[in-house]
């Protein structure tokens, strides 16, 4: 059977009356690690400016408030969201379980923050389980550099707590690995991996507990609307959690779209049979 054709939505405030909350992902959606989406930003200031709640939600392996001075030298402005909650928050959360547990931590130096304070850190061969937020430098290495480590890790059978399930994401131009990718490979050799961000629901509960509280009063998932540009964290994350999904086809898939201004609605077609989801809505790149 072919795959459906999808419509372009152009304008995000054909939809976003029907909501009280976006759920919003960040890298892709509102930046691009190197510099803001300005359209992205304004998108959500007006959002918000009608009476809406933005919850960025992100797979960035550091605690929120890190990745708000990460947005304040991206040019972010805070009048485009409420709050953040970051996959490095759900990461405290579960080493904060594993209290006087030693960690190994796989990753750059940059996600250290994410430690303080809750747990010792130990060298492979005495660490009671292991956290991966990232490859150790993700400029130059793959996953297949971790083979030996993924064999080891396997050797002790240790739990790994992946900070970042993402499995690649854009700097700038670029396309690189992160965490997921190094957990999914741990995974398939038949480790136990437990996955803190996006699509997994714990992330999706804290950001609801937080526009909860931002907006005080209740509200329903028909209620929310999660934008994303991955199918494999956003749109399945979305699914998962039971609310909407509006879809942004210029971030990780632009290229497999042939674009990030003339998507292949074919192919696009193709990547949602495949997945068996279907979003709300999609648009080329997020824009009011």
């Amino acid at each position: 059977m072919r795959a459906p054709l999808f419509p372009i939505t152009p304008h995000f405030s054909a939809i976003a009356p029907g909501y009280e909350v976006v759920l919003c992902d960040v890298w892709g959606v509102v930046h691009n690690g190197i510099t803001a989406f300005a359209d992205a930003c304004e998108a959500l200031k007006r959002f918000r400016a009608a009476g809406g709640t933005v919850v960025l939600i992100t797979n960035a392996p550091r605690p929120g408030e890190v990745v708000t001075d990460l947005l304040d030298r991206l040019a972010v402005p805070r009048a485009a969201y409420d709050a953040i909650v970051s996959s490095g928050d759900v990461t405290r959360s579960l080493i904060a379980e594993r209290a006087g547990e030693r960690l190994y931590h796989i990753g750059p130096e940059r996600d250290l923050p994410m430690f303080e304070g809750l747990a010792e850190l130990a060298p492979l061969e005495r660490a009671d389980y292991a956290v991966c937020s990232g490859l150790f430098d993700d400029t130059k290495e793959t996953p297949e550099d971790y083979r030996a480590l993924v064999a080891a890790l396997r050797e002790r059978d240790l739990t790994m707590i992946c900070a970042n399930p993402d499995v690649v994401v854009e700097r700038g131009a670029n396309l690189i690995y992160c965490a997921g990718a190094i957990a999914d490979l741990y995974a398939a050799a038949g480790g136990s991996v437990v996955y803190a961000g996006k699509p997994f629901r714990a992330i999706y509960e804290q950001a609801l507990a937080v526009a909860r509280a931002t907006r005080g009063r209740a509200f329903t998932h028909r209620d929310v609307l999660c934008i994303g540009d991955s199918v494999r964290t956003d749109l399945q994350g979305a699914a998962n959690f039971g609310v909407d999904c509006l879809f942004v086809t210029g971030g990780i898939h632009a290229g497999e779209l042939g674009g990030r201004d003339h998507p292949d609605r074919t192919t696009l077609g193709d990547i949602f049979a495949a997945a068996g989801l279907t979003p709300k809505a999609v648009m080329r790149r997020l824009v009011w």
